[in-house]
């Protein structure tokens, strides 16, 4: 079982910088070669997951003696969630890009997916912080190529500034959980997550001042108003698949990395901070909602919508209590899906438009496209919270956790009543996204474009991909006992909880 747990993060890695070469030989890589082989390297690495995730294996070998660094891998019921979602996703996007072929090197592009997932992977596998760091960092490069390479070729100057500010911010954000994990390495004696997972004593201050350096570090990465201002304008520019790994993915590795190096850990210093970090949620919340009722660009409504979405997950983190965090957890993978689902469809709705802009008049898809029209609906009534659907969850526990947060109780009620109306904010904008792109906002037929192209519903592939995103919105709506149980027994572990 060990050779599965090594093959979930070095399938994708070894054969993504296997295709960016294979892209720079003087006889390249064929286009139907490139996807054929990312494609079976994704499914396979999805068969290594799931072995994984039922054995249970790990690994833990020596890896730096000197400074007493450990190539330690594992998995307990918070990362298997995201190992799942991680590779089923990448899956996805390798599946869906022979819908919407990148331009230039089809090679590199799937090799800077297969790396995204890899490191991905990787991340959350590691049972060493600085493993955790180094795996954390690989995923940015490959992510900065899709999103300045791949991206939208009708504004260059507007993609090239989106992937130089998507890599201004990440590595600020690494510099500074870099801090925090050397502090935290050097003054506890170990970097071992299971280790310090269960709880350091440390100086109060001390322990509050790392908890707020590697905060601040990951929260630039989640992100978490107001420094999320890197991710519009990165979903924007990318490709479909850049996008959907970008909210489906790299945010929850922020929001993990909480987890492992600030809750458990950091236990006392975590509380202390926490009333500002669910202030700060709650902003989130409503800052994004209130754009999303106003954004022209339908792309970046979804882009806003994350961090809403994000700001929820967050708030529960902060509650510190074992319900919160679940339902965080469950939020991890939850939005995941919706905003995969999204992206997709959006996607294939501005491939067709030829832009994204809700301020133009067009026919409704319930008329010309029933099968987009539907995903689009169902994705909307998740990201709102309606019952039975996977993101209802989140927020519904979210705000009980809220009510019963010690020990700042009465604040935390405040921000759960917030947070609750913020739902409301949220429906709007999903009503007003389905008024004008569902239900449509022209009764004449668009006007001829000088190379019109003839409308199709989603089919093949396309719907393929939509209609597994469908089932698993629906599936984790109708039955979240699975994943909250999964989860229990490694939340009731973390430090902060006892």
């Amino acid at each position: 079982m060990v050779i599965a747990l090594l093959a979930v993060p070095l399938l994708p890695l070894i054969a993504g910088f296997a295709l960016i070469g294979g892209g720079r030989w003087p006889r390249a890589v064929s286009r139907d070669t490139a996807w054929w082989s990312a494609a079976l390297v994704a499914a396979a690495t999805v068969v290594a997951t799931s072995v994984v995730a039922i054995r249970r294996p790990s690994l833990d070998r020596e890896w730096v003696p000197s400074l007493g660094l450990r190539f330690h891998l594992g998995v307990d019921g918070i990362s298997i969630p995201l190992l799942l979602l991680t590779a089923a996703i990448g899956l996805i996007v390798v599946l869906h890009a022979r819908v919407e072929p990148p331009t230039g090197s089809a090679a590199t592009y799937y090799g800077c997916l297969l790396i995204v997932v890899g490191g991905a992977l990787l991340t959350f596998l590691a049972r060493d912080a600085v493993l955790f760091f180094i795996a954390f960092e690989l995923v940015l490069v490959p992510m900065w190529v899709l999103i300045g390479v791949f991206g939208d070729s009708h504004d260059r100057g507007r993609t090239r500034r989106a992937a130089l500010t998507f890599v201004l911010y990440t590595v600020l954000g690494s510099t500074l959980m870099l801090v925090g994990i050397l502090a935290l390495g050097y003054t506890v004696g170990t970097t071992d997550l299971a280790t310090l997972g269960r709880g350091v004593s440390l100086d109060p201050a001390l322990q509050t001042t790392i908890a707020v350096v590697l905060t601040v570090g990951l929260a630039i990465k989640v992100p978490m108003w107001p420094l999320h201002s890197w991710l519009p304008a990165a979903h924007t520019s990318a490709p479909t698949g850049g996008s959907v790994l970008l909210a489906a993915v790299l945010l929850k590795m922020g929001t993990y990395g909480i987890v492992r190096l600030v809750i458990g850990p950091l236990a006392d210093g975590w509380l202390t901070i926490a009333p500002y970090v669910g202030v700060l949620a709650v902003v989130a919340i409503f800052w994004a909602g209130l754009v999303c009722l106003v954004e022209p660009s339908l792309k970046r409504v979804i882009a806003f919508s994350s961090i809403g979405h994000m700001g929820v997950v967050m708030l529960g983190l902060a509650t510190g209590t074992e319900l919160g965090i679940k339902a965080a957890l469950f939020g991890n993978i939850s939005h995941g899906l919706i905003s995969a689902l999204l992206f997709v469809v959006v996607g294939g709705l501005k491939r067709r438009w030829g832009e994204d802009d809700l301020a133009v008049e067009r026919f409704g898809l319930r008329d010309i496209s029933p099968r987009l029209g539907f995903a689009l609906l169902l994705g909307l009534a998740a990201s709102l919270g309606l019952p039975a659907m996977a993101g209802f969850w989140s927020e519904f526990l979210t705000v009980l956790a809220a009510f019963e947060a010690p020990p700042h109780v009465g604040l935390f009620q405040w921000l759960g009543a917030l947070a609750a109306l913020g739902a409301v904010l949220a429906a709007a904008y999903s009503l007003r996204v389905a008024r004008l792109v569902w239900a449509g906002s022209s009764d004449t037929p668009e006007p001829a474009r000088p190379d019109p192209a003839p409308w199709t519903d989603a089919v093949g592939m396309e719907w393929l991909v939509a209609a597994v995103l469908v089932v698993a919105v629906v599936v984790l709506g109708v039955w979240p006992t699975g994943l909250l149980d999964l989860m229990t027994p490694a939340v009731n572990a973390l430090g902060v909880l006892r």
